[in-house]
């Protein structure tokens, strides 16, 4: 169960729920914000991000209904829309919004890459706010480390922190080499190596996901996954998607107030974490 916040006419509003929603509504203000720089038809930018949004919770639901529980899912089929409950797998949404996205870029004829490149820190920074919401917790710790959070009695390692920490580092890599690239295509790869690594070290902390060769996981075997088919994309796309020079360039000096707002956000999200938990 994800941590209840308030009640609003018979509604009760959710952690996990508020977290989500200010990580998407960030990313796709900075996903905006990149398609203006990169000379893009912004609404039918932000027409695509709203359809990718919606794809994206639904393959998430189902990619943890498939792979985590699936028996109990086909015998408690009304259980699947139950997504305030928590159980969201982050690869259900990658793959639901990688398909989506190369049908809707081909019938609207757009440049797939190109609108991979200008979603992915927007993605990087909305998975490490909405991670903050995150209801399931690491192993017990072998030795009280002063960040281990206490459940149950047990003091267990906060993945949620180490994942948003990574993801807020992930964000800032991104968005200071957006006008860095060399092919369309790049910061997307980038995002999703970056990733699938940060969530492949969070794994080893992380309880509850099924085994498949101790200490490795399912999500490891997906993250292994990504990662090869994102090198494999890299090898060909960069042969055939040079970059444009009609992009507005990004200030460089202001390299030193992006890495104090990064430091301010790991801060606010980890003192709202441990506050509310």
């Amino acid at each position: 169960m994800t941590v209840p916040l308030f009640n609003i006419g018979g509604f009760t509003i959710y952690l996990f729920g508020i977290m989500i929603a200010i990580g998407v509504g960030t990313g796709y203000i900075l996903a905006l914000k990149e398609a203006k720089r990169k000379g893009l038809d912004v609404d039918k930018v932000s027409e695509f991000l709203v359809y990718l949004i919606i794809v994206g919770i639904i393959g998430g639901r189902l990619g943890f209904v498939l792979t985590y529980r699936p028996y109990f899912f086909l015998t408690h089929p009304l259980e699947i829309l139950k997504i305030h409950d928590g159980g969201m797998a982050i690869h259900g949404s990658l793959v639901a919004g990688i398909l989506f996205s190369i049908w809707y870029v081909r019938k609207y004829k757009l440049n797939f890459w190109k609108i991979a490149d200008l979603a992915a820190p927007g993605l990087a920074i909305g998975q490490a706010i909405g991670r903050i919401g995150c209801d399931i917790f690491g192993y017990a710790m072998a030795r009280p480390w002063p960040w281990g959070i206490k459940v149950n009695g047990q003091l267990l390692h906060p993945v949620q922190v180490y994942e948003f920490l990574l993801d807020y580092i992930m964000f800032f890599v991104l968005w200071r080499k957006r006008d860095k690239i060399k092919y369309n295509g790049q910061l997307f790869i980038i995002y999703v190596i970056f990733f699938n690594i940060n969530r492949s070290i969070v794994e080893f902390f992380r309880a509850g996901n099924p085994m498949i060769l101790p200490p490795f996981t399912i999500a490891h075997l997906a993250s292994a996954i990504f990662i090869a088919a994102a090198l494999i994309a890299a090898h060909y796309i960069k042969k055939y998607n040079t970059i444009e020079k009609d992009e507005t360039p990004v200030q460089s000096k202001k390299g030193f107030i992006d890495i104090v707002v990064v430091v301010l956000l790991m801060a606010i999200s980890t003192v709202i974490f441990y506050y509310i938990h």
